[in-house]
């Protein structure tokens, strides 16, 4: 498949079921503006968020990597009154430049941004005793993949969603290599979840969004 056909492909999806309102625009201009890397989810995968948080149920979510908050504000939207969303962000300035962009959205008060690394914070979340999550999205760094999947899930109650982006892989002679090959062997030969991977198009080439339900304790 060509790139020309791939990014026509693209914007049929962005424009049919990825539309941005004001805020969603302007989450992602604030981004710019502030020099975060250009690497949000798009809006069609934005609006999968919160189609497939709203579908789960869920309450409660951690996500791992926040940016500009435009995903978070994506899963924020799929939450019912009273949910919560907990946000861990490695870079203070993209925390910082979150914050702006949720709050403008109209979520401060459920999303919880958290700096420092994500392994540091997920260790504190367990430290903490906090309430399981119905819901985790993994979209940090691509080599800590297979360890944030080890940590995030004794965090995720049996029966919830683990969530994780861009995890097709980047060199298909060697599929199973890297941290996201490394992931999706682990995460679709693990006994208590249940994956798909779903492609997703991003201009002139295609990533994918994995779905995993929790199945085991």
């Amino acid at each position: 498949m060509d790139n020309e056909l791939l990014a026509r492909m693209d914007h049929y999806l962005d424009a049919q079921f990825g539309r941005e309102d004001d805020v969603l625009k302007e989450t992602r201009a604030e981004m710019a503006r502030e020099k975060l890397p250009s690497i949000a989810v798009s809006a069609a995968e934005g609006r999968a968020l919160q189609v497939l948080t709203a579908l789960s149920g869920a309450t409660r979510v951690l996500e791992l990597g926040t940016l500009g908050g435009y995903s978070a504000t994506c899963i924020a939207r799929g939450l019912p009154p009273g949910g919560k969303i907990i946000s861990l962000e490695l870079d203070e300035h993209h925390a910082a430049t979150a914050r702006k962009n949720i709050a403008r959205a109209g979520f401060s008060d459920t999303v919880d941004v958290r700096v420092g690394p994500a392994l540091e914070g997920l260790a504190a979340i367990k430290a903490a005793g906090e309430p399981l999550f119905d819901m985790a999205f993994i979209d940090a760094d691509k080599d800590n993949y297979p360890l944030y999947l080890e940590e995030v899930y004794p965090l995720v109650k049996k029966g919830g969603v683990i969530l994780a982006d861009n995890t097709m892989p980047r060199n298909m002679h060697a599929p199973n290599d890297g941290g996201i090959g490394k992931f999706n062997v682990a995460a679709t030969n693990h006994p208590g979840l249940l994956c798909a991977n779903f492609p997703m198009l991003r201009d002139d080439s295609i990533d994918a969004l994995m779905v995993c339900i929790k199945v085991g304790d």
